[in-house]
């Protein structure tokens, strides 16, 4: 599978300050990450903690909090994982979830996505 980026502005809970990143879009990790430095530029701190496995099965800890995320023209809170300083931030499930978003490998771009309510009948 190809892997491409994807240009987001995150900013603080308020909306008060941004700053524009280049994310790789990746749909195996859970939450979005950005790099603690970056967080930390934007006032925004930890609100909690909890352990992720990497790709190489290593179990870590890392810090949580809700931030702003501006996306294909339109902007709403998401949370996010404080990734080490100076690596490259990533988009994930989440944030692309919750903006109604899917990657497209083969044109690496993202498209809207339908969402999926198998457990609900209609009558």
């Amino acid at each position: 599978m190809s892997t491409f980026e994807a240009t987001i502005d995150v900013g603080d809970f308020a909306g008060n300050r941004w700053e524009t990143v280049n994310a790789l879009v990746d749909t195996g990790a859970t939450y979005t990450a950005i790099p603690s430095d970056v967080l930390s530029r934007l006032g925004v701190e930890a609100e909690k903690y909890r352990p992720f496995f990497l790709a190489n099965g290593q179990r870590v800890e890392y810090g949580l909090a809700w931030i702003r995320v501006r996306l294909d023209g339109r902007q709403q809170p998401s949370l996010v994982i404080f990734a080490e300083p100076g690596t490259k931030p990533l988009l994930g499930a989440f944030t692309l979830e919750g903006f109604g978003l899917a990657a497209d490998p083969v044109n690496r771009r993202l498209v809207p996505a339908v969402g999926y309510m198998v457990g609900i009948e209609t009558y």
